[in-house]
């Protein structure tokens, strides 16, 4: 009887350590991509095999946009430095069209 409440304890403590890993994770999903980077250098790579990565990743980063909603205003630098962009600007003058992706 001993050894299964142990065993009961135990598990329960592994449970807990798994919901509080999950979290921590998730936290720091939701920080700007250099935080996120820095944290993630720390994090041993047998948690990506045990903690529910790509979910939590889908659900921190996702965003609230729907296919045809309008895009969010936003300024950016361009790419020489030389001057500010803000979206809202540049489509009222000339056609704008956003491309996300990674070329590396």
């Amino acid at each position: 009887m001993r050894i299964v409440r142990l065993a009961g304890i135990a598990l329960a403590g592994l449970a807990g350590l798994y919901i509080a890993a999950t979290a921590a994770l998730y936290a720091a999903m939701r920080q700007p991509p250099e935080r996120f980077g820095a944290i993630m250098a720390k994090v041993p790579m047998v948690a990506m095999m045990v903690l529910p990565f790509r979910p939590l990743w889908m659900s921190a980063r996702g965003g609230q946009l729907q296919v045809g909603d309008a895009a969010p205003d936003f300024v950016l630098p361009t790419a020489d430095g030389s001057r500010k962009v803000k979206l809202s600007d540049e489509w009222r003058e000339r056609p704008v069209v956003l491309v996300f992706g990674s070329y590396t």
